[in-house]
């Protein structure tokens, strides 16, 4: 079979140029979403009197019949027929004879590759936010149990203040939620048929955009025939949206790892997912937390090679665009594979209360409470910072922590400090007190576990 677009060439190219042009190594992945669109298409041409019924007919249930035999996994695709679009002409040809020429009827591949990944886009991302929930429950279980565990809290990683692990867990809980709104925000422009649009400047069949639309379950037409072959937009944002996802899981992924080691012992990870040394048989490594960490940096990546990509391109299509369905797809995969690991791993991770609350008692980062302490008997907070700043060097040189002061030395520095100061310098009372709105004070985490149960209240996608 001669190429579909050939008529005006003489001569043909040759395998390996062939190769090298075609997508239908990657798109194969869109054949379901191509075969909705054309027989979406198909419809809208019969209903317009473009095609008759009898036409209609036939080409819908030759594509009936590669969709079954696409779901079955039997239809095979050739290089020489280049992408997944021609291939599925070929393949209709073979079906039901030259009557699926008229399929192509006032449509271009610009316009329908461009509706295939719209269609792909929008599940893909429903897909993505029911994994983002599945992941916050894990967050919300684990939180919910441990409102009251006291832990480290870090800036600069340094200690900094101890807080309440829940309140830890819940940060990250919060973030995924606005990574949530964001892919859901994202569907109203996803939600956009380029059905229609030709190859760059509309059609003069009287077609129904609207109808072909109404069809494929989009909200809207794109209004303008040169944008909506050319857009892609919708790519970007999806890629920007998973590129911040990853960055927060990358971010977690960090903590779990410190946790995890002999420095830290905070965690446990699960056997399941962690891996072992060829050389070293005492290891265990928290590989799929590292893996993550990693492949964010791939999924970063694919959105700077698509906005490289789109950056120098003039209107309408180009063949560059070809080159943006690879990091669409390895990003999806990546994305996904990805949450389900977090999801599975954070449903397995053991916490250890006792050497988190153990480690906020060998330090200084009760050392905001005595400030705090000096500031609510009447003392300007700037002189008791630095009033505690020089018991803490006291501490440093004495080989002591603050707690471990005589109420003499404590005096030395100022009167005001009392007797009362031990139970004001204790981990639970400087996580405690400290229940101003999204705050680590646990009746404050308990308040804001409310909000978070509203949020899972609210999920209808699991």
């Amino acid at each position: 079979m001669s190429k579909l677009w050939g008529g005006r060439f003489e001569k043909t190219a040759s395998d390996w140029v062939d190769a090298f042009g075609a997508s239908i190594e990657f798109d194969a992945q869109l054949v379901l979403e191509d075969l909705e669109g054309s027989m979406a298409h198909v419809t809208m041409l019969g209903e317009q009197h473009i095609l008759s019924h009898d036409e209609v007919k036939q080409l819908l249930q030759g594509l009936q019949q590669l969709k079954q035999k696409a779901i079955a996994g039997e239809l095979t695709f050739e290089v020489y027929h280049e992408d997944i679009h021609m291939n599925l002409e070929a393949l209709l040809h073979e079906e039901i004879g030259p009557i699926a020429g008229k399929m192509h009827t006032a449509r271009s591949r610009n316009d329908q590759v461009a509706t295939d990944m719209h269609l792909y886009l929008k599940e893909r991302v429903k897909e993505v936010i029911q994994l983002i929930e599945s992941f916050q429950h894990e967050l919300y279980a684990h939180a919910s149990e441990n409102v009251e565990t006291i832990m480290p809290g870090y800036t600069h990683l340094q200690r900094a203040q101890p807080i309440s692990l829940a309140h830890h867990l819940l940060a990250y809980f919060w973030m995924l939620e606005r990574d949530k709104e964001r892919f859901s925000d994202s569907l109203k422009r996803i939600d956009w048929s380029p059905l229609g649009a030709g190859a760059l400047a509309g059609t003069t069949f009287p077609i129904d955009r609207a109808r072909s639309a109404e069809l494929l379950g989009f909200n809207r037409v794109y209004p303008n025939s040169l944008d909506a072959v050319s857009d892609r937009d919708f790519i970007l944002e999806f890629l920007s949206n998973a590129s911040m996802l990853m960055m927060h899981l990358s971010r977690f992924c960090e903590e779990l790892i410190l946790w995890a080691s002999e420095e830290y012992r905070f965690i446990t990870v699960s056997d399941t997912f962690s891996t072992g040394s060829s050389m070293m048989p005492q290891k265990k490594n928290p590989d799929m937390a590292e893996l993550v960490r990693g492949k964010s940096g791939r999924v970063i990546g694919n959105l700077m090679g698509l906005l490289t990509l789109m950056k120098g391109l003039p209107l309408a299509y180009n063949k560059d665009l070809q080159e943006d369905k690879e990091g669409m797809f390895d990003t999806v995969k990546t994305v996904q594979g990805s949450l389900s690991i977090m999801a599975g791993m954070m449903n397995e991770l053991t916490f250890h209360p006792d050497t988190m609350k153990q480690a906020t008692e060998r330090d200084f980062s009760n050392a905001t409470e005595l400030a705090d302490y000096l500031t609510a008997k009447g003392m300007p907070f700037r002189e008791a910072h630095e009033v505690t700043g020089k018991l803490v060097k006291y501490c440093v040189d004495e080989r002591l922590y603050l707690r471990e002061l005589p109420m003499s030395v404590f005096q030395t520095h100022s009167a005001l400090i009392q007797e009362d100061v031990y139970l004001a310098l204790t981990p639970e009372q400087a996580v405690a007190r400290r229940n101003s709105y999204g705050g680590t004070g646990f009746n404050a985490v308990r308040e804001q576990l409310k909000e978070a149960s509203e949020c899972i209240n609210a999920m209808t996608t699991l």
